[in-house]
Formats: structure tokens, sequence, C-alpha cells
């Protein structure tokens, strides 16, 4: 457990020898990087602190994008006594021992707590129980913060009573902007050292939206250059033992290396897939798109020759979205290696390309009158449905009956390879097709 009282006469002592993460944490809502959709005014949280009000809140998001830093400030900001407690260490008794003492420094004082609990999704039901009269009570201001979905991870009673906001990774730009105050502010390295643009757009890339990360790589890469006053990027890769790679998001690089990483796919060649996939992720593309590229080549690609590669790929997605980098990497690599090798169709785009085609070209025409809605007044004596053969009658449960309009009754849009599953895909296909013609 840990506690701080903003007007401790030390803490300035005690600041010059923090890590510059910790120095640089805002003090006010308007120095936190990011999370505008939290802060802006009239949000709630802007105006939960500004009315001074008791609160009870969770704040989930990656790690890196500000949930203890939050806290802090609030803390700060509406001068309440800030007690730290992790879930990974902290028990029952450590939390009614928190909820006691809060109670008695109001009584006694009148000094308020916020108690903070990092990790709560760790608490188990028993622990998080512990918390329901505190808050209940207002007896503290609770702040949980979690990497975890709450929905998952808290018991009702605790999230229902309490506000549940999302922090987002930082942009590339929040992550600058928090660069540059650390090195011109006086809690940071006060205009002893400047970033060349090529070492700072490598921390950013290194960063991947945590602030704390970016901060700790440019005070480790400031030690690296010593009594120089500009930081390069030599300097940066040698603190973090990370090469910097060049690449450029919105350039030549962008395009080649995700052209490049598909047509390896396309090819059966995981390791070369696997190569391209850990520049992207080295040089900090955003892996929403490199989940978006595998979830369209498992069908533009794989197809039906292997169902379960669009399977793969879109669990790949949500992971991205459930869980983010790094851990997130393992899934895309094994929806690329899934791909890679699973045996390769591209009848899927070619049948909607070749359906889109005549549409385009007007080959449409009515629906044929026997599967027209027949349900609504006037419908029967318009012929709607008449003559519709229902198919679960039928042996097999498909029925001799023409589906498409006239004027595109004999296209044959999909037409399976004999790869992988979709040659028995195939076999099914034809005899579907001589059963709905009557052959």
């Amino acid at each position: 457990m840990s506690e701080t009282l903003f007007d401790d006469a030390g803490a300035e002592a005690q600041r010059s020898q923090e890590p510059l993460a910790v120095r640089m944490r805002p003090r006010t809502l308007d120095e936190v990087a990011g999370q505008r959709h939290l802060l802006g005014d009239g949000s709630p949280l802007r105006r939960l602190v500004e009315d001074d009000a008791p609160m009870s809140l969770f704040l989930w998001g990656p790690p890196g994008t500000g949930k203890t830093t939050l806290a802090s400030v609030v803390s700060r900001v509406t001068n309440r006594r800030f007690v730290e407690l992790s879930a990974v260490t902290a028990g029952v008794k450590d939390v009614r021992a928190v909820i006691d003492d809060a109670r008695r420094q109001m009584g006694m004082r009148g000094t308020r707590t916020l108690l903070f609990v990092d990790e709560v999704h760790r608490f188990n039901k028993t622990q998080q129980d512990a918390l329901l009269p505190a808050v209940e009570n207002r007896w503290v201001s609770f702040i949980g913060a979690t990497t975890e979905n709450p929905f998952f991870s808290v018991v009702s009673p605790l999230l229902s009573r309490s506000l549940l906001l999302t922090l987002e990774s930082l942009g590339d730009d929040d992550i600058r902007s928090l660069l540059e105050r650390a090195l011109t502010d006086e809690r940071g390295l006060t205009g002893r050292y400047a970033l060349t643009e090529e070492a700072t757009e490598h921390v950013v890339r290194l960063a991947g939206g945590d602030a704390r990360r970016s901060l700790t790589y440019l005070e480790a890469a400031a030690l690296v250059a010593g009594e120089r006053s500009e930081i390069t990027v030599d300097d940066v890769e040698r603190a973090v033992d990370r090469h910097a790679v060049r690449y450029d998001r919105s350039g030549d690089q962008h395009y080649d290396v995700i052209s490049a990483f598909i047509k390896s796919m396309r090819g059966s060649d995981p390791d070369a897939a696997l190569h391209y996939l850990a520049r992207m992720i080295e040089a900090g593309e955003d892996p929403r798109f490199i989940a978006r590229r595998l979830v369209v080549h498992a069908s533009e690609d794989v197809g039906m020759a292997d169902p379960t590669a669009l399977q793969v790929a879109v669990a790949a997605a949500q992971a991205v979205d459930l869980i983010g980098l790094p851990e997130a990497r393992i899934n895309l690599a094994q929806a690329v290696i899934h791909i890679s090798l699973a045996p390769k169709s591209n009848a899927v785009i070619g049948a909607i390309n070749a359906a889109m085609g005549d549409v385009r070209k007007g080959l449409g025409g009515p629906v044929p009158p026997h599967l027209r809605d027949g349900h609504y007044k006037g419908a029967k004596e318009l012929g709607h449905g008449k003559g519709y053969k229902y198919a679960h009658d039928y042996p097999g449960g498909v029925a001799p009956q023409q589906h498409a309009p006239d004027a595109v009754a004999d296209r044959e849009y999909y037409t399976p390879t004999s790869h992988g599953a979709e040659r028995r895909f195939g076999e099914i296909l034809q005899r579907l097709r001589q059963v709905l013609r009557g052959q």
C-alpha cells in the first residue's frame, strides 16, 4: 500500500530521485496526454472533478494510457489523500484497513481519501465485495484500474455503482507532445537535450501508444547521450537495444511491405509472411490494420478451400481489440501461419465480382413471381408466391425450381477449385445444380 499527501514538504526531494515517467505525471487534467473523449468540457469525469463530488470509477484501457496518472491527478485537484493498493499483493485485510483509516481521517480531520486499486481485475469476489460498503457509503472515493474487460472481471454490485471510463492508446501526436514537454519541463530534462527527428520517430514507434514506455526510453537515451546535447537515433537504439526500422506508415514502405505480406501468404510462404508481420509490428503499424488485411485475405485467397481460415482471422482481429499488443502479436502470427499453410482458392472473390459485374451491366430483372413476398394484402391476387416449392418438403431439402431472375438464370458465378475442402464443396454444388434444374 502506498499513500501520498501532496502537501508533503519532502515531496520535491523525493521527486528528484524518481524516474522521468513518474516526475512527468500531469498535475492537472489539462496536462494529461490523449483521452480527449474523457477530458473535454462537460465530460462526466471533468464534471465530477470540477464539482468535487464523491466518485466511484473504473478506468479500463491498455498499459501506459494514463490510468494511474488520471487517478493521481483527480486526487491532487480535489485535494484528496491518495492511497494506492495493488490487487496483485493486497488482500481483504489490506482493503478493510484502508477503509477504516479513511473513516478515521474523515472523522478526526475532515480529510477525504481517494483509494486507487491497480489491476483491480485480479481481486476475487470476496476482495471486491469488501469495497462495497466504502463505495456505497462514500467513505472513500474509489478508482479501479484494469486492462481486462470489467464486465467479465468485476462483480456486478460494484460495477453498477461505478462509472466505467474506457481509455485509448495514445496517438503518435500525443506521444510527440509528451516527449517535447519532458525535454523542456523543469520536472523533466530541463532543456538539457534535444531529440533529432529520426530519434523522435523511433521512440514514437517503440512506444506503441504507451506514455510510460516513451518517457522510459527517452530517459535511457539521454543517459547514453551523456554530455552531448543532442539525442540521436543511435542513442535510442543503444539504450533500448532495438534497431530503428525504416518504415513510413504513410509512404511507399507501408504499401510495399503490406503488399509483400499479402503476396507471401498467397504464395504459401509462412516464413516470409512472418518476417513482414514482424517488420510492421516493430515499425509501429496499427495492429488493427494488419488484422483487417488478414480477414480480407482469408476469404479472398483461401475462401472455401479452408473455411476455418476466416474464423481464425476474425478471432485474431478480435484478440487485437481485446488484449492489444504486445500479446496480440501471437494471435496475428497464428493467423498468418494458418492462412499461409491453407490451400488456396480465389473462387469466392471471383464469384462475387462476377455477380456484381452482371448487376452493373443491368442484368437483373424482376424477382421470379413464386419467390416474391405473398404475405401482404393483395399479394396473392398478383400471383406472388404462387407455385413456390418449400425446400423442406423435398428429398435432401432441395426443390427443383428457379431462384435467380430470368436474365441470369443460367449464370454460374461460383466455380470451385479442387483445392482442399473446396473439392468436396464442388461435388456438392454439382449435385445441387442438377436437382435445382430438374436434371
